[in-house]
């Protein structure tokens, strides 16, 4: 949040102000001075009371509705209760208020108040009690203000958030009617709910939705004119990650206590339905992110948007990604290669399909706009590459090579594919006997090709059949857990050198079967860190500055 006023900018009502500031002066400064002309308590009590009870006065009715717009009072209601009233303009009015008008005013509500805390401290350490009682009154009346202007502007955010909620509500109210259509029409097809759920595009005769799934949270677009898929797909995956970015996670708790940011984020992101700004940098400059200091600054100025006055000067240039002014005492860059094996053996151990997903992540904290070239030593084996807006495409498609100038922090390099590995480092041996009403199962696990590196989290996972009543299963290293969706989980870590884990056990099958019919699938997951398999190798990186 910017606390500096643009320039030029000045008070929109200087009168209001004086005065707002001229009465709590007056108070503090007969009863600083009044120790050295005048004797009498009684005359200082009476006095210096009364300019503080002015001072409230005006603070309360004056000052505080015309600066910040909040206003505070006491009532009786018509069952003779006592009743406190907390209220606030309406939003646009709010926003229409001089941004130097609501800092002179919360800076000086605080500030009385600390003045009154310090002299009361110094009447302790004389040991003027007498004098205590001044100050005792004082104080109470300007935290009386305090405590109701800040319950008036939580009051203020509440209204933020409505409008906030009825701004968006009333832009995605037509998505979620076509969200419905597109239900009612894949009921009246017939398709179960779970299955479309499941598809990141779905088709109505007027609708197009699209949507992902980050850690538990639906992001959905809606469009009724046909468009690549894709695209609409790779700004959820941007929204996504910007979200996660700035509320360092997510997750619903997450979006609900910054809803103002978060809808402030997309409208800077879309803009009448098409894509505009989707640069983490750009956006930072636009929107501060939520911390603890931007909302103390919020209380005290009375401002709780997070949205920049200035245009960011990374949206001028031709790398939009990375700002100019970054400085670091120590340059450094690290990159990364994070891959996922997709690999698939048929029941008789033969490698049907292996492939490999990965990503190149840079992490790069280096002073001004570098220019950094990286190459590898095997870069054919790549298939279905996929650039950060930061790579030069002619260098890759000529050299293969990657010419980029990075963003600021950690971000995805790229992203490519791996295909026809002839083998995996780790083996999975089942076998399923049954006869009688019950079957046997045998599970063995090891290391099929040493990789160098330490294998570890290796777990297996399979679905018991629908057919298995109840199951007793056991191992010989690391730990069984059957779930009431009958998924069985077995997590190994790593394998030890003395003995090869392995899982046995009983399986009782449904009255009237002898045999089981249907056989599960084992899904087997794993861990390796410093080897990547699919042979990627960087050679170079090359730094200009």
């Amino acid at each position: 949040m910017d606390l500096n006023q643009p320039p030029g900018e000045n008070y929109a009502n200087p009168k209001v102000c004086l005065f707002h500031v001229l009465f709590k002066a007056t108070a503090l400064a007969f009863y600083i001075l009044s120790a050295l002309f005048i004797d009498n308590f009684v005359i200082i009590f009476v006095v210096t009371v009364l300019l503080a009870a002015l001072d409230f006065w005006v603070v309360k009715n004056v000052s505080g509705r015309i600066l910040v717009g909040l206003r505070w009072w006491n009532e009786i209601n018509d069952f003779g209760e006592s009743v406190w009233k907390f209220e606030s303009l309406d939003q646009e009015t709010l926003a229409r208020l001089n941004k130097k008008d609501s800092w002179l005013f919360w800076w000086t509500l605080y500030l009385t108040a600390v003045a009154w805390v310090v002299l009361g401290i110094f009447s302790l350490i004389r040991f003027q009690a007498d004098y205590c009682l001044i100050i005792g009154v004082c104080l109470t009346l300007s935290v009386a203000n305090i405590i109701g202007f800040t319950k008036c502007r939580k009051d203020a955010r509440n209204q933020i958030q409505q409008f906030a909620s009825q701004t968006i509500a009333s832009h995605v109210s037509s998505t979620i009617q076509s969200a419905f259509s597109v239900v009612e029409f894949t009921r009246e097809k017939g398709r179960r709910m779970e299955d479309v759920q499941q598809q990141p595009v779905i088709a109505s005769p007027t609708h197009y939705l699209f949507q992902i799934v980050r850690e538990g949270i639906t992001f959905l677009a809606c469009t009724q004119v046909e468009m690549p898929p894709l695209m609409a797909i790779e700004f959820l995956c941007r929204v996504a990650d910007v979200l996660s970015d700035y509320l360092e996670g997510l997750n619903e708790d997450l979006i609900k206590d910054n809803f103002v940011i978060v809808y402030e984020l997309l409208d800077e992101m879309i803009d009448n339905g098409f894509p505009l700004t989707t640069e983490p940098n750009i956006l930072r400059e636009m929107i501060s992110p939520p911390n603890i200091v931007s909302k103390m600054l919020s209380v005290v100025t009375g401002n709780s948007s997070n949205v920049s006055d200035t245009l960011p000067g990374a949206t001028a240039s031709c790398v939009p990604w990375r700002t100019t002014d970054i400085k670091y005492a120590n340059n450094e860059v690290y990159v990364d290669l994070v891959e996922e094996m997709d690999a698939i053996i048929n029941r008789d151990g033969v490698l049907v399909k292996c492939e490999i997903y990965g990503e190149v992540q840079v992490n790069s904290h280096i002073t001004g706009v570098p220019d950094l070239t990286l190459s590898f030593t095997n870069p054919s084996i790549l298939d279905d590459v996929r650039f950060h807006p930061c790579v030069r495409f002619r260098p890759w498609e000529s050299h293969q090579i990657l010419s980029f100038v990075p963003p600021d922090g950690q971000f995805k390099l790229m992203s490519y594919r791996v295909k026809m590995l002839k083998s995996i480092p780790i083996y999975v041996k089942p076998q399923l006997t049954s006869d009688a009403g019950t079957c046997r199962i045998n599970l063995m696990v090891g290391i099929k090709n040493d990789p160098g590196k330490m294998i570890d989290s290796i777990t297996v996972q399979f679905h018991l059949p629908p057919s298995i009543l109840s199951a007793d299963l056991t191992s010989n290293h690391g730990v069984v857990n059957i779930l009431s969706n009958k998924m069985c989980i077995w997590s190994i870590d790593r394998i030890p050198k003395d003995r090869t884990p392995s899982l046995s056990g009983t399986m009782v099958l449904e009255t009237g079967l002898e045999r089981l019919h249907v056989f599960p699938i084992f899904q087997l997951g794993f861990r390796i860190q410093g080897v990547a398999l699919s042979g990627l190798q960087i050679d170079k990186l090359e730094l200009k500055l």
